[in-house]
């Protein structure tokens, strides 16, 4: 009498997993799967060679078939559901990115200008297309590689005077930069700058950028107003932190009597550095008659060397009602970038000029930065 039999075989497993299993050499193979089949008179098959073993610093995956056991180990109820255990050193792949966010992707290096263009009567022009505007580097036309109109988020700071002459008016100024924030689009990327004689970053170490009002508000009143001014030194910190921020477009809003008399970074050093940055800087002086250190020269010539604007309320009263507008500015405002003609090699900077028509006897006004640095020509420049 022949007795049944039982044959032993390994099927395939296949495992559609949705992420890469980076570094995954020789992993071992499961354990086989029992399975019954019909009689027959052949011996059963000899056992599979044992597989090699798995390359060092890796893990392979454990998956464990059901093997009919409900129990596992002291005496618990066993899982059955397919169990994938990642290597520890596996990284998954970023998120896709959001189709939304407005991201400028080139492989040459292009200059980005940020422009506002308005009426007669002082209003937003939009609607705008790419064919509405030229663009001339040192006189010469060039030809527009990207443009866009939306409201595109920024990454913007607000460098905020913490000296003993705005002590009166800290109250307002704090007010003045939460309203700012509060109608800024909620993706923007933002951080605080305070200085007096010292320039402190206003969020924790561990926060570069936020959204969070909250967490705003307690960076702005983090910093006592007292001392002196060193608002050279403030703006250095802020054009720098500025570059490590994510997004294309970058802000800054100043908010200062515009007098320096206690920073180690030069007038001249800041100006370069705006005309490298392609930051666009936004000034508010707030100051009394008497201030002896009030230098508002200085703020309206960064505010038009970037394309800013340069703001000087009556009173601490008209504080929100300017960052309202300062807001409202960089939400409506084009993008335009072109490739740069060859480095002259002496360092000195590009003027720029934007012209804007809609096609009607309208004058229309593009506000822009005056001047750029060449890529080439920046390491010459800073070391003069």
């Amino acid at each position: 009498m022949v007795r049944p039999t039982t044959i032993f075989t390994v099927p395939a497993l296949i495992l559609l997993v949705g992420v890469t299993l980076s570094g995954l050499q020789d992993e071992k193979a499961p354990p086989p799967v029992q399975e019954q089949t019909t009689p027959a008179a052949e011996p059963a098959q000899p056992p599979p060679p044992p597989a090699p073993e798995a390359a060092p610093n890796s893990q392979p995956a454990a998956v464990k078939p059901d093997d009919g056991n409900q129990s596992g180990e002291n005496g618990r109820p066993k899982d059955n559901s397919l169990q994938l255990k990642l290597p520890t050193n596996t990284k998954l792949p970023p998120p896709p990115p959001d189709p939304n966010e407005f991201r400028v992707r080139s492989d040459v290096q292009l200059v980005l200008l940020d422009i506002a263009v308005k009426d007669n009567d002082g209003g937003f022009v939009t609607g705008l297309k790419r064919e509405n505007f030229h663009v001339f580097d040192n006189k010469v036309e060039q030809p527009i590689r990207v443009f866009a109109a939306q409201d595109a988020p920024v990454t913007v700071g607000l460098v905020v005077d913490n000296s003993g002459s705005v002590r009166p008016k800290k109250p307002e100024i704090v007010t003045a930069a939460l309203t700012f924030v509060t109608q800024s689009n909620p993706q923007d990327e933002v951080f605080i700058v305070n200085f007096n004689d010292r320039v402190r970053m206003g969020l924790p170490a561990d926060v570069p950028f936020s959204a969070d009002r909250n967490l705003l508000r307690q960076a702005l009143l983090t910093n006592p107003a007292q001392g002196r001014t060193a608002l050279y030194d403030g703006l250095k910190t802020a054009l720098s932190h500025l570059e490590e921020g994510r997004l294309d477009k970058k802000t800054l809003v100043l908010i200062s009597d515009g007098g320096d008399n206690a920073s180690e970074t030069s007038r001249d050093e800041i100006m370069r550095m705006a005309e490298q940055s392609l930051a666009t800087i936004y000034t508010v002086g707030i100051f009394n008659s008497d201030d002896k250190d009030k230098n508002p020269g200085f703020l309206k010539s960064l505010a038009r060397l970037t394309g800013g604007e340069y703001y000087e309320p009556q009173n601490t009263n008209h504080l929100v009602g300017v960052c309202e507008k300062i807001a409202r500015d960089i939400r409506n405002r084009y993008t335009i970038g072109f490739a740069p003609g060859a480095p002259t090699g002496n360092g000195k900077p590009h003027q720029l000029r934007v012209n804007v028509t809609d096609g009607s006897t309208h004058k229309l006004e593009a506000r822009t930065r005056t001047h750029y640095l060449p890529f080439g020509d920046r390491s010459r420049s800073a070391s003069r």
